[in-house]
């Protein structure tokens, strides 16, 4: 637990005392499923052993001060007078804020300092990360109830209404409320969630192409707007209502761009689905050729796929002991992810990494996940 060992030293160093609370909330990686959430359909992430810490004691005065050791800066606000500007990470702090005020709580100020060791703009959620770390640190010193599903809905509209992003709420689901050692098959309709162990005798490995994307900045949007227009013109309420069969009856009627969006989607959960009942019945293969389909189709439909993230998959693929290898996040960079043999993890995890670079010049970043539990408080001792 260094980060929270690093996060209650620089507390007392910056507070002249321990702090009271220490909380966290892991980052993410979704093993299949990608921009199904904001289309109402399913997903299957995990939580993963990376979290954002925030050491922290409560305020009498209505303030916060946030004091961020990763990007070596501080944000200051008053809960009275929320506004929006300054630094991004700020920016997510102050939106859980707000959101959590619509919402009628009443809330008490802090200080705190944050750090933590979840990628930023990897595709593993840190913003998700964050959000759902301030809200654990907002409950703890509020005597606020901790309901996961609708702190996770609360941290949607802070990045979807303060900071702009229109993402849909797999990010913060499993983030608030995985289990250790599971996957998380969320419906992100009736927000029902379903813990599934992962196939026994595999890992999850994160590659991480040291590739970088912004999602505000991004086709992000862009790729959400056409597939609630496809929806309209289908006469559905969400993408998710349609099955592969419907779909391909109803098609013609979109334009091409429209269509492929439109397809991704309603395959990807089809295929989200099974990889579900891959994992609930041990079929590691099963899981791993879905996997492999999820990348081609948001390569070639989606088109959220770059040459590095395609050169990564294939690379992981052409490493020993790969059962299957997607991009996973929003896309335009960032990471993959690959379900690969326990007994092959050390042999792949040497080669992968000289592989790419060898092919394209970046050094990337190897990492063995375990599925870990949602965000959580801690002890700071």
């Amino acid at each position: 637990m260094t980060c929270c060992h690093d996060a209650a030293t620089a507390f007392e160093r910056r507070f002249g005392a321990p702090p009271e609370v220490v909380v966290r909330a892991p980052g993410r990686v979704n093993l299949i499923g990608e921009h199904t959430d904001y289309n109402e359909g399913f997903a299957l992430p995990m939580a993963i052993d990376r979290w954002i810490w925030i050491a922290l004691r409560p305020r009498k005065d209505g303030r916060v001060l946030a004091v961020s050791l990763d990007f070596d800066e501080s944000a200051q606000f008053e809960l009275a007078d929320l506004r929006p500007g300054g630094s991004s990470w700020a920016e997510y702090v102050k939106g859980s804020a707000w959101a959590l005020l619509e919402e009628r709580h009443a809330l008490v100020g802090w200080d705190g300092v944050l750090t933590g060791d979840v990628p930023i703009g990897a595709g593993l959620s840190s913003s998700a990360a964050l959000e759902m770390a301030v809200m654990r640190a907002f409950v703890a010193v509020s005597g606020l109830i901790w309901d996961a599903a609708r702190m996770a809905f609360l941290g949607q509209r802070a990045e979807n209404r303060w900071v702009g992003v229109n993402c849909g709420i797999m990010d913060q689901l499993v983030c608030a409320s995985a289990r250790e050692g599971h996957a998380l098959l969320i419906d992100c309709r009736s927000l029902e969630t379903v813990p599934t162990p992962l196939p026994p005798d595999t890992a999850v490995v994160v590659l991480d192409t040291s590739t970088r994307r912004g999602l505000v900045a991004s086709a992000y949007n862009e790729r959400r707007a056409r597939c609630e227009e496809a929806a309209r013109a289908l006469g559905v309420a969400a993408l998710r209502d349609l099955d592969e069969a419907g779909f391909e009856q109803l098609a013609p009627n979109l334009d091409e761009v429209t269509r492929r969006r439109a397809r991704h989607v309603v395959a990807e959960n089809a295929r989200t689905l099974r990889a579900a009942e891959a994992t609930r019945s041990g079929d590691a293969h099963a899981l791993g050729q879905l996997m492999n389909q999820s990348h081609d189709s948001l390569r070639d439909d989606f088109q959220v796929s770059t040459p590095v993230l395609d050169a990564m998959v294939e690379c992981a693929l052409d490493a020993g002991g790969c059962y299957g290898a997607r991009m996973t996040g929003a896309g335009f960079g960032g990471s993959v992810v690959a379900l690969v043999r326990q007994d092959h993890v050390l042999a792949f995890t040497q080669s992968v990494g000289p592989a790419f670079e060898a092919r394209t010049g970046l050094s990337p970043r190897v990492e063995t996940c375990r599925a870990a539990a949602g965000a959580e408080m801690v002890s700071p001792r």
